[in-house]
């Protein structure tokens, strides 16, 4: 399915940090995962306070998430990521940590970070939406 996904960055808009404006993919499958969220197999917050411990569960479960459709990063093809700050410079650290993680190539796709002031869970500070295109 790889070859089916173009990512393009038109000329005639800015240099992105890594990420691509347009992602095509031509006729196949797509999943299109719940928002990922800092908790573990019980349900309990990890890294309360920490968004670099609460950005390593999301990458955790999103790994899991992907593996259980039988996709890799690469075959991202959509990713929204919610920060709970308005701080640019925690959003910035948290999109480091994002695309030098073991899911990295997830977000060299159409890509859209958020600050938000509230997220659904009790201390929760990121969640993840990716959709994916299915490998044949």
């Amino acid at each position: 399915m790889t070859e089916k996904i173009t990512r393009i960055n038109p000329d005639q808009l800015h240099h992105t940090p890594g990420y691509h404006h347009v992602t095509v993919v031509e006729a196949g499958r797509t999943a299109h995962l719940a928002g990922q969220c800092p908790l573990d197999r019980n349900g309990d917050l990890v890294g309360p306070g920490s968004f670099e411990e609460q950005t390593d569960q999301v990458v955790a479960n999103a790994s899991v998430a992907l593996a259980a459709v039988s996709a890799q990063p690469h075959h991202v093809v959509r990713s929204v990521i919610y920060v709970r700050s308005d701080d640019r410079d925690v959003l910035g650290a948290t999109w480091d940590r994002l695309t030098n993680s073991a899911i990295g190539a997830a977000f060299t796709t159409a890509s859209t970070l958020l600050g938000v002031t509230q997220l659904g869970f009790s201390g929760q500070l990121v969640e993840l939406d990716l959709t994916v295109a299915l490998p044949d």
